[in-house]
C-alpha cells in the first residue's frame, strides 16, 4: 500500500483534518484512483478509529474529529466521485426526525456510512416523513433515522407509518439510533435495525445487504 495512504488512514484516526485533506489532494496529484484513496486512506481511517471506539479506548470527541477529517478530505473526492461509477453497498438517505434539530449524532453517522462504502444522503435535520418518502422515490435503499430526545421518538413510528402507507415499506431497510432509542423500541416500530452506535449501524446495514 502507498504511503501516502498510510498516512492519509493514520491523520484521519487522529482526527487531523487539515494534514488529511492535504495528503488526499498529494495522492490525487500523484494519480492514485479515487477508490483507492478512500479504501486505503479514508475508510481505513475510520475504521480504526471505529475499533478503537468499540474497545472503549476512545470517546465520542475523537469519533467527531475523525469524521470531520473525512468529511473535508471527500470534499475532494466527490467531485470525482460523482462522474464515476463507484461500487456502493448502498443509497442511505439520513436524518434527524421531525421536531429534533440534534445533528451531531446525525452528522457522525452520515461520515461514518460514508466511510464504510454507503452512498449517502444527509437529509440533516427536523426531517418531515415527506422527506424520507422523496429520498426513497428518488432510490434510497436505506433509511436512517435519529432522535435524540425522547418527545421526537414517536416520530420514528410516524415515518415508518407514512413508508407503509405510501407502499414504499419493501423497497427499503430501516435503521434507527439515538442516545435513548433502544432495540426494544426499534423492533416495536417497526424498524429492519438498530444501531448503538454509527459504527454498529454502518455493520448492521452491511449485513442486511449480503
Amino acid at each position: 500500500m502507498s504511503i501516502i495512504l498510510e498516512e492519509l488512514g493514520q491523520r484521519v484516526k487522529e482526527g487531523d483534518r487539515v494534514k488529511a485533506k492535504e495528503l488526499t489532494r498529494i495522492a490525487l496529484d500523484e494519480g492514485i484512483d479515487f477508490k483507492e484513496i478512500m479504501k486505503g486512506g479514508l475508510i481505513r481511517g475510520m475504521t480504526a478509529i471505529g475499533e478503537l471506539f468499540g474497545k472503549g479506548e476512545v470517546y465520542v470527541p475523537e469519533v467527531i474529529m475523525s469524521a470531520r477529517a473525512m468529511k473535508e478530505s471527500m470534499e475532494l473526492i466527490l467531485p470525482i466521485l460523482n462522474e464515476s461509477k463507484f461500487d456502493y453497498t448502498a443509497k442511505c438517505a439520513i436524518g434527524t426526525v421531525k421536531d429534533d434539530m440534534h445533528d451531531i449524532g446525525k452528522n457522525i453517522v452520515a461520515a461514518v456510512f460514508a466511510g464504510s462504502g454507503f452512498e449517502v444522503v444527509d437529509l440533516g435535520v427536523n426531517v418531515a416523513p415527506e422527506k424520507f418518502l422523496e429520498a426513497i422515490e428518488q432510490g434510497a435503499q436505506v433509511v436512517g433515522m435519529s432522535a435524540l430526545i425522547g418527545p421526537t421518538m414517536p416520530n420514528m413510528k410516524l415515518t415508518i407509518d407514512a413508508i407503509e402507507e405510501a407502499g414504499l415499506r419493501s423497497k427499503v431497510k430501516i435503521i434507527v439510533g439515538g442516545a435513548l432509542v433502544t432495540q426494544e423500541f426499534a423492533e416495536k416500530i417497526g424498524a429492519d435495525a438498530y444501531g448503538k452506535d454509527a459504527f454498529a449501524g454502518a455493520n448492521k446495514i452491511k449485513k442486511l445487504f449480503t
